[in-house]
């Protein structure tokens, strides 16, 4: 425990300055009596950071998105669909770049072993690491056992599930024992825990083969971490998005076969849309967060980025547990069925979200194709409300969870993330009104109540990721969203080049649409994602120049 600072001397002077910033005003009077009511408090404030929290702390107050009356699954199924006939492929580089779908059936029939699947991924992150900048720590040699065991086990009849035998990436903010997790930052180069996340453990549990930890941009903010910039793989003149840079670079660069993310408030979909992959956010609580860096308590969520729909779900079916040790943790059915009929689903959609500013003709068509295997449109309309206002929940509770950067200023070791990055914001939210982020929560709960009014008129809703405000209404509610590519669309490159030059122009690049779906019915939203994906049919498509070989 630190020794207790003395309280510094408040004026009355302090405090006109401080009406400003917090856009009050105080009389004179008022003023004179702050002043001691003030230099108390901040004697209490300071009290309470002699205490060391942590990062791992909770509050005591959680977030619970379900509103009185929220319908959830009653049936825990999993279905998936039939195993794929497809003969394994005499290309390396056509094996590397398959769905886990695939790649699960060749390993269950033994047509490859996951030691040379382990040896062929691990080759290609040797190989094109260079360019992409997205491999914090290889771990090579826990890599090669896992998969000698994944062996040992299909040899013997022991089948834990679609993921064994898998090798995968996981973002540098879930602990792995006796290996580094930097966080993507320089303060925490060096720290390495002492267990396993909770989902690392239980996809080491279904068999999976752990061979990298990949970039993130420094404490989950954009994709410029504590060695550098990770590049998307079909623009290297740009980053690959944040914060699961690596994540989404690795698998659309197919040398992995598939990786965890994180987001709070994008950092799954962004990079899933930026790189040309599937990113899956579950629905808030159902995939524990034990061992994770902690950003956000009330947003911080996990979830897959991968190459096919089908394979966020087995993916997803591997992490569904409850965790007492997450106290956000939620004990919900995760009901699956890659064959159900989905004719006469609803998919909603706001014209105004495919025509602005966002969206593109492959959002238009990802509608049409909706239609086509059978679903219905609906048009809806989200009320006005200051959805950028949540912004204070967030930023309050990342100033809180790194603290000790701000005090220290040891926030002048993080990398500067080009327009922001978290010191400004750290600093900016010690200067919010505790008021404001009470208002900030209440109004959380009005926006919760127009998301579910919306929700219950759906199946799900259509929408890019950006020029509308659903991403940022659906991280503070809870719901689910799985980003989908559905083809190309010219965006302009307005992004910074390894030499730090800002490059113009437009190019054709991948373009995910974005399913958003009803709380906890993330096996429905999965299924619709699934029959978008085939009606597109652009998986064969997504394979970046200068890494298809």
């Amino acid at each position: 425990m630190a020794s207790r600072k003395k309280a510094p001397k408040i004026t009355r002077d302090d405090i006109k300055g401080a009406e400003r910033v917090m856009a009050v005003r105080f009389r004179k009077a008022e003023r004179k009596r702050l002043v001691v009511a003030l230099t108390d408090q901040t004697g209490r404030d300071l009290a309470r950071r002699a205490v060391d929290l942590g990062n791992a702390a909770n509050p005591a107050c959680q977030f619970e998105p379900c509103l009185p009356g929220t319908p959830l699954p009653s049936r825990e199924r999993f279905r998936p669909s039939r195993p794929t006939t497809r003969k394994l492929p005499a290309n390396d580089a056509d094996i590397a770049f398959a769905p886990l779908t695939e790649l699960s059936a060749w390993l269950r029939k033994r047509q490859i072993t996951s030691l040379r699947l382990t040896e062929l991924y691990l080759a290609r992150l040797k190989e094109h690491d260079d360019r992409l900048n997205a491999v914090v720590t290889l771990m090579e040699d826990h890599g090669l056992k896992q998969a000698r065991r994944a062996d040992r086990d299909i040899r013997h009849g022991i089948w834990r599930g679609p993921l064994h035998g898998v090798p995968w990436g996981a973002k540098d903010l879930l602990d792995t024992k006796g290996v580094a997790t930097t966080w993507g930052a320089a303060p925490y180069a060096d720290q390495v825990p002492s267990s396993d996340a909770a989902v690392v453990r239980l996809l080491d549990e279904a068999g999976a083969v752990l061979i990298a930890k990949l970039s993130l941009g420094a404490l989950a903010y954009g994709d410029i971490w504590h060695g550098g910039r990770t590049w998307n793989p079909w623009n290297l003149d740009e980053g690959s998005s944040g914060s699961s840079a690596g994540s989404g670079a690795t698998v659309a660069a197919g040398c992995v076969g598939f990786a965890i993310g994180s987001e709070t408030l994008g950092s799954i979909i962004s990079p899933a849309d930026r790189c040309g992959t599937v990113g899956l956010r579950p629905t808030f609580g159902r995939v524990p967060r034990t061992g994770a860096m902690a950003l956000c308590w009330s947003l911080d969520k996990l979830g897959p980025l991968t190459r096919g729909v089908e394979d966020t779900a087995f993916v997803l079916e591997a992490l569904d547990r409850f965790d007492a040790r997450d106290p956000g943790s939620r004990d919900v059915a995760l009901d699956f069925d890659a064959r159900e009929a989905i004719d006469g689903m609803v998919v909603g959609y706001d014209p105004d979200w495919l025509d602005g500013p966002g969206g593109a003709q492959a959002d238009r068509d990802a509608l049409k194709a909706l239609q086509r295997a059978g679903c219905r449109a609906k048009r809806i309309k989200l009320p006005d409300l200051p959805y950028d206002s949540l912004e204070t929940i967030l930023f309050a509770e990342a100033a809180a969870a790194f603290e000790d950067l701000t005090l220290s200023g040891r926030d002048r070791e993080l990398p500067d993330q080009i327009d922001v990055s978290w010191p400004l914001e750290f600093r900016m939210a010690r200067l919010t009104s505790a008021i404001e982020l009470i208002q900030a929560d209440r109004l959380r709960r009005r926006v919760m109540e127009a998301m579910a009014d919306a929700m219950s008129k759906v199946d799900v809703l259509l929408a890019p990721q950006e020029g509308n405000p659903l991403l940022t209404i659906t991280n503070y509610t809870g719901h689910p969203a799985i980003a989908v590519p559905t083809g190309f669309a010219a965006r302009k490159d307005d992004h910074y080049g390894p030499a730090g030059n800002k490059t113009k122009g437009a190019r054709l690049l991948p373009h995910c649409s974005v399913l958003w779906g009803r709380l906890y019915d993330d096996g429905r939203l999965i299924r619709l994602a699934m029959a978008l994906e085939a009606e597109l049919n652009v998986r064969s498509t997504m394979r970046p120049p200068g890494f298809e070989a």
